[in-house]
């Protein structure tokens, strides 16, 4: 007995640029695969659907990169009666390039999917399918709407607003959870067909609009309610694109996660430079807010640099007993400077090192080196000094100290280990220069109150972005890094609401998340709304235009 196997038909050897369609996910970058980022580093072009969604892109492809947009037309030497993926991938005329064609959610949910990768076969183009993470079930997931109960009972249908052949009958049975995707009166015509076709008027209903994303609201409410509110334009969510209908949705109540948040929706500006600011803007962004880097400072080397070098030189040849390390940039100097004469973290052998906090003993750990002192209280150049051991005749073979520092440094901590006999060379390492002034729209923002919160992480930040921004409006929630940096900012006129308990920028946002989810339970219990700062300034000018 013989079994016939049919074959699938091979398609023609190539001589364009492979063509990948990949899945974006539903909005959060953080839900873009693993295989979708190496896809678009790789890329040599990219096809998208909107100029926001290629501007959305520019932290994942190559500076190169080819963005086509696709509704754009074709350009003078292109055919302009193929599809943009085609005429993208024959700009390349080599099987070894890329084209990513982006979509949002999952491609197999892209309505035209099969008319483009067909438009790619017969063009000769070889294509492939990267899936993403689906919107029909991650929006309702950030939404805190589960998609099934635990019983076995019960159905789950996912609908596009956009397909006309719908039999809506199947879903009006109170058991069945329906996921309907679209928006404006598409989405209206939906949820009024799943009405005529029977489901009650009072099921419960979830709107949710810009799922996934900081910008996500969700409104609960009836079916009945639903259609009348979308229709008129009265809807909490006029933008909304999912739409879950069904029993499910009275679960909200208790597992919403995403939008309850404590920092949810805020804008938070960080006056600091783009390299330092990336470990806190991942920190705001877990508690669902964005994060604004506006730079204060620009970190420059010294004007000469013999008194480094001489200070190294002295390092080497065993001048020194202790060296005092007061930030990451002077850690980041001192060892700049390492490599530019050749030398590594050995050269430190014998010395004794201390950190003026626990992200500056990080920072000398990543080179290599053990920070034999770091204070457990106030980490600062005062805290420092409090448990820098006096020089003692006996215990010490010599009592010179090298602070590799900024240029404008207090004279604290030097001032106070010459006072506990050392001999102190006070050293700079690097300048700190005030950065050019902000955009205008950002420093309207600033004095405006559009920002929710800003958060401090030295009194030169302070200094600098009041020089150079100007005061943040009074609403605005002002968190420092410690105490020193608080009594500036408040010598500046500024209302400080949050210290964090210990000199860490990773602090200074968890603190902020704490004051946020205490005002935000006080508000609750006093039957308030809870609103955001930046929203209690608006509240507060309607009111006065109300009077």
């Amino acid at each position: 007995m013989s079994t016939h196997v049919a074959s699938l038909p091979l398609p023609p050897p190539a001589t364009t640029a492979r063509v990948a369609f990949v899945g974006a996910g539903p909005g959060d970058p953080g839900l873009l695969t693993v295989r979708a980022r190496d896809y678009l580093l790789a890329a040599d072009a990219v096809v998208v659907d909107s100029a926001d969604q290629a501007e959305h892109l520019r932290a994942w492809t190559r500076e190169d990169v080819h963005l086509v947009v696709a509704s754009a037309p074709a350009g003078p030497d292109e055919d302009a009666s193929a599809d943009p993926v085609v005429r993208a991938a024959r700009r390349f005329a080599a099987p070894s390039h890329l084209v990513v064609r982006l979509v949002d959610g999952d491609p197999t949910g892209f309505g035209g999917l099969a008319t483009e990768a067909l438009s790619c076969r017969e063009a000769g183009v070889p294509f492939e399918i990267v899936p993403g993470v689906s919107t029909a079930w991650s929006v309702p997931a950030y939404a805190g709407v589960p998609l099934s109960a635990t019983e076995s009972t019960g159905s789950l249908h996912m609908v596009s607003s956009l397909d006309p052949q719908v039999d809506w009958s199947l879903s009006a049975r109170d058991d069945v959870t329906v996921v309907v995707l679209g928006s404006g009166e598409h989405l209206v015509r939906a949820l009024r067909s799943l009405a005529e076709a029977g489901r009650a008027p009072q099921t419960p209903v979830a709107l949710t609009q810009h799922g996934t994303t900081i910008a996500q609201h969700t409104s609960v409410t009836t079916l009945e309610a639903a259609i009348a509110a979308l229709a008129s334009g009265r809807s909490e969510c006029p933008e909304a694109s999912v739409a879950v209908v069904g029993p499910q949705v009275e679960r909200r109540a208790e597992l919403s996660w995403f939008e309850t948040k404590p920092l949810f929706g805020w804008s938070i500006l960080v006056p600091r430079t783009k390299e330092q600011a990336e470990p806190m803007t991942e920190r705001i962004a877990s508690y669902g807010a964005t994060a604004s880097v506006v730079p204060t400072i620009s970190v420059e080397p010294p004007r000469t640099p013999q008194q480094m070098d001489r200070a190294v030189k002295g390092l080497v040849t065993g001048r020194y007993e202790w060296v005092g390390f007061t930030s990451v940039n002077a850690v980041k100097a001192v060892r700049e400077k390492f490599e530019a004469l050749g030398l590594d973290a050995r050269a430190f052998s014998g010395l004794k090192i201390a950190a003026v906090g626990g992200v500056t003993a990080e920072a000398l750990r990543a080179w290599g080196l053990e920070p034999d002192l770091v204070p457990t209280g106030e980490q600062s150049a005062l805290g420092l000094l409090e448990v820098w051991p006096p020089f003692d005749e006996v215990l010490d073979p010599i009592n010179r100290v090298l602070l590799p520092r900024a240029d404008i440094a207090t004279d604290t901590l030097v001032a106070g280990l010459q006072e506990n006999g050392w001999e102190v060379d006070d050293v700079t390492a690097y300048r700190t220069v005030r950065a050019a002034p902000p955009p205008a729209p950002v420093r309207e923002a600033i004095k405006g109150g559009a920002f929710d919160a800003v958060c401090f992480t030295s009194s030169s930040t302070v200094r600098n972005l009041v020089g150079i921004a100007g005061k943040p409006h009074p609403t605005t929630v002002v968190a420092c890094i410690g105490p020193a940096t608080a009594r500036t900012a408040e010598e500046h006129g500024l209302r400080v609401d949050v210290v964090a308990p210990e000199a860490s920028a990773l602090a200074v946002v968890d603190a902020l998340a704490q004051h946020a989810r205490a005002v935000a339970a006080a508000a609750q219990a006093e039957g308030r709304p809870v609103l955001r700062p930046s929203q209690q300034r608006a509240a507060g000018r309607r009111a006065r235009a109300r009077r």
